[in-house]
């Protein structure tokens, strides 16, 4: 009894804060610091969702018009989640919860609950060919496991829509071999049967398919799989087969710049473009590219530097979205600029060319969202709001969002 009243405090203590801040979020269009209430990772992600979602929506919108058995069939996660299928059913069935696995894209896979459970989930689309990514169905476990790559709960009004207010969510992101967030394990209840040991119970299994996966993936799958994923949009990451690289700031400026350039630089244009200027011995530039190449098991070639070895790069596939004129992904993958303490000659030229080249297609598009998204980012452009407002109808409520980033860019 004491912990239902506990839960129903939390609960209405996160109402109130829902109540108070997401209107402001709506005009704002940015996370203002909020008081104890409220995580700040939550008011962040209101803010991002409010781009895209109505908080007043009654269920998830629908991928591939709910047909999603081929790629469940064909996803590599199948296989894992079969085997731990009794697993899963149990503590759905135990715990009174609904459990569930999405692919990369948030687009609910499988899921499984009791006859109960599973009606209260189908009446907000929580079922296979359900989106859950944060522009679809805005500000959930789901969507901040997949943005922030680690396990992530959310309790009752901390979600969005309000249609969830009475649900509490746990999830963990399922990594590839390779390191890469190939889908989401989600344990979902309502609020008043929430527990602290859901978390852990998450973790653990979402554990065990990344075991199956490594066990499991198919050896010509794996052959396919780069095995090295370079993360460099806003963040400073590298993973080998699963395991983090260990490498200096210089390392990966160099591993950035061969992902980025396939054909591969000079010695001496490789060095230019990490130095500059700069007075380097040349035993100096050597060691950083001994090393690197130590950490990729070999990879780099000698006489001209270039990767031998498959790398997958942000950056990269942000670059590749572009050309193919898909400017909802790559806005999707450009999460930051690039190396962003970095300030080698090279990289702040393949920094600034991103940053246009994102801009550019942003201001070509003719969907409002794109504007409005890469706005919250760059709160200094006036042209992209100006643009953002011009296609934006004169009775869509999202205007006051653009309006109010215009007025505080043109008064800074």
């Amino acid at each position: 009894m004491g912990q239902r009243s506990d839960l129903r405090r939390r609960m209405a203590g996160l109402e109130a804060e829902w109540s108070r801040w997401v209107p402001r979020l709506k005009v704002a269009g940015t996370a203002p610091s909020c008081g104890d209430g409220l995580r700040h990772e939550v008011t962040e992600s209101w803010a991002r969702s409010l781009i895209s979602v109505d908080p007043g929506r009654d269920s998830a919108p629908v991928a591939d018009e709910g047909a999603v058995h081929e790629r469940w069939s064909g996803s590599l996660l199948r296989r894992p989640v079969d085997g731990l299928a009794d697993e899963l059913r149990g503590v759905a069935d135990d715990a009174g919860f609904v459990t569930a696995v999405t692919d990369e894209s948030g687009t609910i896979l499988w899921t499984y609950g009791g006859q109960a459970m599973r009606r209260r989930a189908e009446r907000v689309n929580f079922a296979p060919g359900g989106r859950w990514d944060e522009q679809a169905m805005g500000t959930n476990a789901v969507s901040l496991a997949l943005r922030t790559g680690r396990p992530s709960a959310v309790f009752s009004a901390e979600h969005l829509v309000t249609a969830l207010h009475g649900w509490a969510c746990y999830c963990a992101p399922i990594h590839s071999p390779d390191g890469q967030v190939v889908g989401v394990l989600d344990l979902s209840t309502t609020w008043d049967r929430s527990h602290p040991l859901a978390m852990s119970t998450v973790r653990g299994l979402a554990s065990a398919i990344e075991a199956g996966l490594r066990t499991e993936l198919p050896l010509q799958s794996r052959e396919d799989r780069p095995p090295v994923r370079l993360d460099c949009l806003g963040a400073e990451k590298a993973v080998r087969d699963g395991v983090p690289l260990l490498l200096r700031p210089r390392q990966l400026e160099i591993l950035t710049l061969l992902a980025l350039e396939p054909d591969g630089y000079t010695p001496e244009r490789l060095r230019e473009a990490l130095y500059g200027d700069r007075a380097v011995t040349a035993s100096t530039f050597k060691a950083e590219i001994s090393h690197l190449r130590r950490s990729l098991g070999g990879g780099i070639a000698t006489r001209r530097y270039a990767l031998t070895t498959p790398v997958s790069c942000d950056a990269a596939d942000v670059l590749r979205a572009l050309e193919n004129g898909d400017t909802e992904t790559a806005l999707r993958l450009y999460r930051g600029p690039l190396l962003p303490r970095s300030e080698a000659p090279g990289i702040e030229e393949w920094r600034t060319h991103l940053e246009v080249a994102v801009r550019e297609a942003v201001l070509a598009s003719s969907r409002p969202e794109h504007a409005l998204r890469y706005g919250g980012r760059a709160s200094y452009d006036a042209e992209v709001h100006e643009h953002a407002l011009r296609l934006f109808g004169p009775a869509d409520a999202r205007r006051a969002i653009a309006a109010g980033r215009l007025t505080t860019a043109l008064r800074d």
